[in-house]
């Protein structure tokens, strides 16, 4: 440990040059601004910095991807508070209490308790990076096919869980919906085409990126066509800095929300959307107040702000021990440390463990310029509210429209985005969740391919999947959360609590007399 230390600290000097602060600046200001932008996601941030970075030394070039990579994870939480439209999908569960906080005129307050949080939830993740890489990607080592398909089970219901508190079958059926979604397409192990219903733009599959714009993004537009005249939301941006007293008061929250961010991060595959959604689902549950959720409760917010943003350095964990990646940026940095010569997996901490305490010091050198900048642009960012809606709707549109045809150049996908605003107008509409759905398409690339592996290896058994022990844990964690929603499950839990409280206080009494 203390060898490793040594080799933090080592590299925390060779980085602290002006030329390499610089490179930290502007690369985490841009990942800022491509997870702020709807349809620019860290993965494609990522993937077109690796090309300008290719003649960089191997050091400097995975510095610029990270802080790229931890900007972009942050900055998705500002047009999801702003806008109530995710700039990337792991900022959905921030929406869910930070665009109401917003409209509440508290958007400077949302803002800067986000960043403290996205800052926490970084630092956190930074050190159990450091500590617990080889038992963590050990463990990791354990999930097969099984174990990822129960995986994106649980990432679909806790999703639905959370985001239709009233009536989470609505939540349920709109995850299970994206799921559906995911399946249109050609499958990746027999290439067979379905539900394509003999479209060769179908065939391809529906683009999670303008499925998402379409959701979060065009819906709004025409929820806005609805009214003649619109609000100007008037938010208070004199504190944003949040007082230490209000983040310490959180600070329970914060330490769980933090190892489970990173425990999840490190699960191969699975990323920062589930971190965040399992750290907001841990912190309603043991909230005081879990009423307040969903509402514009700051630790609602700042629990899926520390998931997130913690899950970033806990996807790296796999990649550094294993080779494997964490999640879909985690894949591409991985490549981009094989294109830079650093040949990270199970021999790492013996052949060259100085690396991994490298990737620490970067980690934290790119979390202390997200707190800088993201605290020093606030204000600025925040008179976006003040701007009438009318007005912001027709440049919402046209990111909308730029961020579905980006990614693959098609006509089609703009097409696709109009389909799923028209769709989650009806959702908002009827009252069902639109993040479930979207949550389902990003978990169907997990959950399809895994189930047909695994009743490959199996030859159709079904058994391996509820006899082995981390599925079996999953699937009883799976019925508990949707059993627990019950009204009869629930009416029995009051009435027992109430038998046991009756219970013991009445002894009590009695004792006493």
């Amino acid at each position: 440990m203390l060898e490793g230390l040594g080799y933090f600290f080592q590299a925390i000097v060779e980085f602290a040059t002006l030329r390499t602060i610089f490179d930290v600046l502007w690369a985490t200001q841009l990942g800022i601004i491509v997870g702020m932008l709807p349809g620019l996601t860290a993965t494609m941030g990522i993937a077109l910095m690796t090309t300008l970075t290719f003649k960089l030394p191997a050091n400097n070039a995975v510095l610029i991807l990270i802080c790229m990579y931890v900007g972009a994870i942050y900055g998705g939480g500002r047009s999801a508070i702003l806008l109530n439209i995710p700039g990337t999908p792991a900022n959905a569960a921030t929406a869910v209490d930070g665009n109401p906080l917003a409209r509440a005129g508290k958007a400077g307050q949302a803002i800067g308790i986000a960043t403290t949080g996205s800052f926490l939830g970084s630092i956190i993740g930074m050190l159990l990076l450091a500590t617990v890489t080889p038992l963590l990607g050990n463990f990791a080592l354990r999930f097969h096919s099984f174990e990822f398909f129960w995986l994106a089970v649980f990432g679909v219901v806790i999703s639905g869980n959370l985001t239709a508190p009233k009536d989470p079958l609505k939540g349920w059926i709109a995850g299970f919906l994206g799921l559906l979604v995911a399946m249109v397409g050609m499958e990746s192990i027999h290439a067979v085409v379905r539900f394509s219903f003999g479209s060769v733009e179908l065939s391809g599959g529906v683009g999670l990126i303008p499925a998402m714009v379409g959701a979060f993004g065009f819906s709004e537009i025409i929820m806005m066509m609805k009214y003649s005249r619109v609000d100007v939301i008037d938010s208070d941006i004199s504190r944003v800095l949040p007082r230490p007293r209000d983040v310490y008061r959180h600070w329970k929250t914060i330490f769980r929300s933090g190892v489970i961010g990173t425990f999840v991060g490190a699960v191969p595959g699975v990323g920062e959307d589930i971190g965040a959604w399992v750290s907001y689902d841990a912190a309603r549950r043991a909230s005081k107040h879990p009423e307040e959720y969903g509402k514009g409760s700051y630790e609602g917010m700042i629990s899926a702000e520390i998931g997130n943003n913690s899950a970033v350095a806990g996807a790296m964990i796999p990649v550094l021990s294993l080779a494997i990646p964490g999640s879909a940026p985690a894949a591409v940095l991985l490549a981009a440390m094989f294109i830079h010569g650093v040949r990270p997996g199970p021999m790492i901490m013996t052949s060259n463990p100085e690396f991994v305490f490298t990737v620490v010091a970067m980690v934290f050198f790119a979390t202390i310029a997200m707190f800088i900048l993201g605290l020093s642009m606030v204000k600025g960012l925040v008179k976006i509210l003040q701007v009438p809606r009318q007005k912001l709707m027709p440049i919402i549109f046209v990111l909308c429209v730029i961020g579905a045809y980006a990614v693959q150049q098609r006509p089609f996908d703009i097409g696709v985005m109009v389909v799923f605003g028209i769709l989650g107008y009806f959702m908002k509409e009827m009252d069902y969740p639109v993040a479930p759905m979207v949550l389902g398409i990003i978990l169907g690339d997990i959950l399809d391919p895994n189930l047909r592996r695994s009743l490959v290896i199996t030859d159709g058994s079904l058994l391996p999947f509820f006899t082995r022990p981390i599925s079996a844990v999953l699937v009883f964690i799976i019925v508990l959360t949707m059993v627990s929603r019950a009204g009869w499950f629930v009416a029995l839990r009051r009435k027992l609590f109430d038998g046991i409280r009756s219970s013991i206080f009445g002894r009590r009494s009695n004792s006493q007399q």
